[in-house]
C-alpha cells in the first residue's frame, strides 16, 4: 500500500463530489465529533442545522476542522480534512443573499434538510428555536491517498 498526498486541486473535488463530513468542534477543552450534510462551493462548505450542541459550540469556538472520506477499491481510501472558521448566516437584514445561496447550493440534493432538522427524541422543536445556516469557511485543506 501506498500513501500520497492529495494535491489542492484534487482536495477540491473530492470536497464536491461528496455530501457528507465529520465536523469537529472543541468548547473548554472538550472535543466533539458529528456527521453533517454540507454542499462545497466558492472556499466554504455550507450546512443546516437545528439548534443544539454544536451551534452552540460553535458560536463559543468557531474554529473548527471538518473530514471527508471516501473508500476506494480494495483497501485503497482518499481523505480530506478542512481546517475553518464557522460563519452563521442568520436570518437577519444583511444576511439575506448568504442564506438564500446556502439554501440553493444545498437544496440541489432531495432530503437536504432532514439530517440537520430531525432530532433523536419526538418533541416537536419549538418555532423559537429556528433552523439555523452556516457555513465554513475553509482556511487550510489538505489530503491524503492510500492505494492497494
Amino acid at each position: 500500500m501506498q500513501i500520497r498526498t492529495l494535491t489542492a486541486l484534487e482536495c477540491t473535488k473530492l470536497l464536491t463530489a461528496n455530501r457528507v463530513g465529520r465536523l469537529a468542534c472543541a468548547k473548554d477543552g472538550q472535543p466533539y465529533i458529528v456527521p453533517i450534510h454540507y454542499a462545497h462551493a466558492d472556499n466554504h462548505l455550507y450546512a443546516f442545522s437545528m439548534p443544539g450542541k454544536k451551534i452552540e459550540w460553535m458560536r463559543a469556538n468557531p474554529l473548527v476542522s471538518v473530514q471527508v472520506d471516501e473508500r476506494g477499491e480494495g483497501r485503497g481510501w482518499r481523505s480530506v480534512v478542512v481546517d475553518g472558521r464557522y460563519e452563521e448566516l442568520p436570518d437577519r437584514v444583511g444576511h439575506k443573499l448568504e442564506r438564500d445561496h446556502a439554501w440553493s447550493l444545498l437544496s440541489k440534493h432531495s432530503d437536504w434538510w432532514e439530517p440537520g432538522a430531525l432530532k433523536p427524541v419526538a418533541p416537536p422543536v419549538a418555532d423559537s428555536a429556528p433552523h439555523v445556516f452556516f457555513r465554513i469557511l475553509i482556511v487550510a485543506v489538505s489530503g491524503r491517498e492510500a492505494q492497494d
